[in-house]
């Protein structure tokens, strides 16, 4: 094997999967607080995902056209996301193998060279969708060109360098900064207008009109089709396996509860980013009787008219945060990707460069074309690209932890199953429609997130 091959002997982050495997001990005679201190972090690079740019287009559009009567699909996407990821914690921590290598052990040869070229395509998309948040967060805070900003985004390859050696706790403090910074954003934006908590709870259930109205229901099945996100179900199987455990049941156990309680919590933070961003753009905009803002810029111009400019400077910080977090995570989850489907081994940061390569190429060509409005069509299309790939993802997850034989006393009961399979086929259908509806349309309006 030649040099360019061959792993350290010491776990560097956030390179390759397994140099960072079992790198965190765990002490299972320690205090409950002492050992969930250990378990927290992959949960917040997990939960990165569900708030990177491409989410705030939806909730930005739901918000402003009907106000809070959205909400109920925030808190259902979010409850079907907790669930769906804690089936991805529980396949890493009790297969002690990820998503990737599972595929590769139970598949054909063929078959997993397939699911590995459609997940290769979404990590494509997923930062194609990171490029452009970022950029037009640059392009909002400092006034560049979004092609300019667009470039710049290319220089985040030189974070990744100079995270080589840090350990992987490290990238899970310098996520909980990036997490804590869009999360202080929002709720400064929030404090600033004042939302009124009693009608914004209130539409924690639908309401009849609401599930009738067509538009509605539209950019529901939006929140809900783009909620999950492929490369996390990968991401996820993985990262839970830097806590080193032993193999017997108890541990493992005990694993599972403690990376369930650091995903959960996570995700609800991320619930909270989201649904913030929804109550945001309903209080601003649509009690204001701006009832068609679709686009990120459009709604960082508008804040500062209708809330001030310190608001729009806070909006754009938070975008940053996201893009530049969703960087990271969506590094490791291609070299998760790529390390179990193919058992390639390549130094993160050139991973970095070929991702980032590959999103770049279409970011320019079609902000050159479409012209610098083009941000929310080109996120509808890096959607597009992840909802075609997440069946391929999210169909062997659950078989797998279905699976007794890989599963033992951990596979998933019946009510589990039955949840997920609903969970697959309504996510599954809302994207054909979703898909549909786009083409059918010309890709003018931006439904997903």
């Amino acid at each position: 094997m030649t040099k360019l091959f061959q792993l350290p002997q010491t776990a560097t982050a956030p390179f390759c999967p397994s140099e960072v495997k079992g790198s965190i001990q765990i002490d299972s005679q320690q205090s409950f607080f002492s050992q969930i201190k250990k378990f927290l972090g992959p949960g917040l690079l997990v939960s990165i995902g569900y708030m990177d740019p491409g989410n705030w287009a939806t909730d930005i559009a739901a918000g402003s056209k009907f106000g809070y009567q959205l909400l109920f699909m925030v808190l259902f996407s979010s409850f079907a996301a907790m669930l769906l990821q804690y089936l991805s914690l529980k396949l890493g921590i009790v297969s002690e193998v990820d998503l990737a290598q599972n595929i590769k052990k139970n598949y054909s040869p063929k078959a997993n060279f397939f699911s590995w070229i459609f997940a290769e395509i979404a990590m494509i998309a997923t930062d194609l969708a990171e490029v452009l948040g970022s950029a037009l967060a640059i392009k909002l805070l400092f006034g560049l060109d979004l092609t300019y900003g667009i470039l710049i985004t290319a220089l985040d390859s030189l974070i990744v360098l100079g995270l080589k050696g840090k350990g992987f706790r490290q990238i899970e403090a310098i996520m909980l900064g990036l997490v804590s910074t869009i999360g202080i954003c929002f709720f400064v934006q929030l404090y600033v207008v004042k939302p009124e908590l009693t009608e914004v709870l209130s539409h924690i259930i639908p309401s009849q009109s609401t599930l009738l109205n067509s538009e509605a229901i539209f950019l529901a099945i939006g929140i809900l089709g783009a909620t999950v996100m492929p490369h996390n179900l990968y991401l996820h199987s993985s990262i839970v396996n830097t806590r080193k455990i032993d193999s017997h049941k108890a541990s493992k156990k005990a694993a599972i509860k403690f990376s369930a309680i650091d995903s959960t919590a996570s995700l609800l933070i991320a619930l909270i980013v989201n649904a913030s961003i929804l109550i945001l753009a309903s209080k601003t905009f649509n009690q204001n009787g701006h009832h068609h803002v679709t686009e990120i810029d459009q709604a960082y111009q508008m804040l500062t008219p209708l809330v001030g400019s310190f608001a729009s400077v806070l909006f754009g910080v938070g975008l940053l945060a996201a893009g530049q977090s969703s960087t990271l995570t969506g590094t490791i989850a291609g070299q998760v990707v790529m390390d179990g489907h193919m058992e390639f081994k390549i130094p993160c940061w050139k991973r970095r460069l070929i991702t980032r390569s590959l999103a770049l190429l279409p970011a320019l060509i079609g902000v050159s074309i479409l012209g610098e409005n083009s941000t929310g069509r080109l996120l509808v299309l890096s959607q597009v690209v992840l909802s075609l790939q997440l069946p391929f993802a999210l169909y062997p997850l659950i078989k797998f932890t279905s699976n007794r034989s890989i599963m033992s006393e951990f596979t998933n009961g019946r009510l589990t199953q039955i949840i997920s399979w609903f969970l697959f086929m309504s996510i599954s259908l809302a994207n054909v429609w979703l898909i549909y509806s786009l083409f059918n349309s010309g890709f003018s309006s931006v439904p997903l997130g």
